[in-house]
């Protein structure tokens, strides 16, 4: 008798138990948020084409230096404003120019890249 209370007892246990398993949540709608649009390229003049050696002469050794393949991409930071030049090919010649910040019209402020030449970064 002891034996049959409790393997019923067990039974009940495990249906017990089976029937507040844990449900997964209902699938929820994924949610989009739009990328703003980049600033238009309208690269500037004195420094589109430039080689990497010129701009090191001119803005001295960049603050960081990312490296993919025959790209790079060489950061300097000014005091109120930090420029990226993306350089390409060989021998590394800049391709694009960014600000942060820019004004909505242009990806570079040339505000801010004559503060940085005419504070070049110390090169050691």
């Amino acid at each position: 008798m002891i034996r049959r209370v409790t393997i019923l007892s067990l039974a009940l246990f495990a249906g017990a138990c089976a029937a507040k398993a844990p449900q997964a949540p209902p699938p929820q709608a994924p949610t989009t948020t739009s990328i703003p649009p980049a600033p238009p390229r309208g690269e500037p003049s004195p420094w589109f084409n430039m080689a990497g050696t010129a701009l090191q002469a001119a803005i001295g050794k960049p603050a960081f230096v990312r490296r993919d393949g025959l790209t790079q991409m060489w950061r300097y930071d000014g005091a109120a404003c930090r420029a990226f030049f993306f350089l390409y090919g060989q021998p590394l010649t800049v391709r694009h120019v960014e600000t942060l910040p820019h004004a909505a019209d242009a990806a570079a402020d040339i505000g801010c890249l004559t503060a940085l030449q005419a504070s070049p970064a110390k090169t050691s």
